[in-house]
């Protein structure tokens, strides 16, 4: 039920982001300040939110890994290779969110939109 509750608060907040940038007009040839905004905050939370998941994921790699090596030592270096592989899992989606978080700020994809 909690990740039930988590996940939809995590959707409503990608929808209600989505619903003021569609929502704010376009005046005149200036650029809408508020659309860049939304496009700031939604970088951030592009950023964040991968940030904490990775930061979970490792923790649960981590305790996972050092409780399977407290149960059978032999096997510590399968276990470790195996956890560093799910560290790295975990990260590359952290940089996939700065990526996308970097394209939003300085590729400006959404120029069309604003006239830029």
């Amino acid at each position: 039920m909690k990740k039930f509750a988590v996940a939809a608060l995590t959707g409503l907040m990608v929808l209600g982001m989505a619903s003021v940038a569609m929502a704010a007009g376009h005046e005149g040839g200036g650029v809408n300040q508020m659309a860049i905004a939304v496009v700031c905050v939604a970088a951030a939370l592009s950023v964040g939110l991968a940030a904490l998941g990775c930061g979970i994921g490792i923790g649960v790699v981590s305790g996972n890994a050092c409780a399977g090596i407290a149960r059978n030592p032999e096997i510590s270096g399968k276990i470790t290779v195996t956890m560093i592989l799910g560290i790295a899992f975990a990260e590359s989606l952290t940089i996939f969110g700065l990526v996308i978080s970097l394209i939003l700020l300085y590729a400006h994809p959404y120029g069309a939109l604003l006239g830029m």
